[in-house]
């Protein structure tokens, strides 16, 4: 944990909440709010499921590489990362080395409910979406659990009770 940079990292799979819990996150603290796939997005021009079409998953994996690099390098911010952000050994890295890494964590069931409907969710777009995720999950837990500083559990408190635990929690290990 690197609390020099004041910078926090959520990390979890797709629906538990990064953005929504980032949002509110940064704002009650006063610092700036990142989504990497919002900025991966607006350098691009296109949505992320149209770079995912056009140049695979390791092309969209390259350029979260690239944007994780410049995002982590700041200071003072909440930054949600996309759910397959730690896939990368390099993103694992920068992120334990340069902030404060949150891990929300849900179950797959609780994600599947979540993340129904799919849209700009392209790892759900081929195939059962519920066995799509309890296999991401299964890979991806540990990686996250490898970085994660402190695990939040996302199932039952409302977005604010969410937040103002994180933050007691942030306090407690400052």
């Amino acid at each position: 944990m690197n609390s020099s940079t004041n910078n926090i990292f959520l990390i979890g799979l797709m629906g538990a909440g990064k953005s929504t819990v980032g949002k509110l996150l940064a704002k009650k603290l006063g610092r700036r709010f990142l989504d990497a796939d919002h900025v991966i997005e607006e350098r691009c021009g296109v949505k992320i499921p149209v770079i995912f079409e056009m140049e695979g998953e390791d092309g969209f994996r390259k350029r979260e590489a690239q944007a994780i690099q410049e995002i982590t390098a700041q200071t003072d911010l909440v930054l949600a990362t996309g759910g397959g952000a730690i896939i990368l050994p390099e993103n694992r890295q920068c992120l334990s080395e340069r902030g404060t890494v949150i891990y929300l964590h849900a179950n797959p069931i609780e994600l599947w409910h979540r993340t129904k409907g799919g849209e700009g969710r392209p790892l759900l777009k081929n195939g059962d979406a519920r066995r799509i995720l309890e296999s991401l999950y299964a890979i991806r837990d540990p990686l996250y659990r490898e970085i994660a500083d402190h695990v939040i559990e996302t199932g039952k408190p409302s977005v604010n009770q969410l937040v103002n635990t994180l933050i007691m929690q942030l306090e407690l290990s400052t």
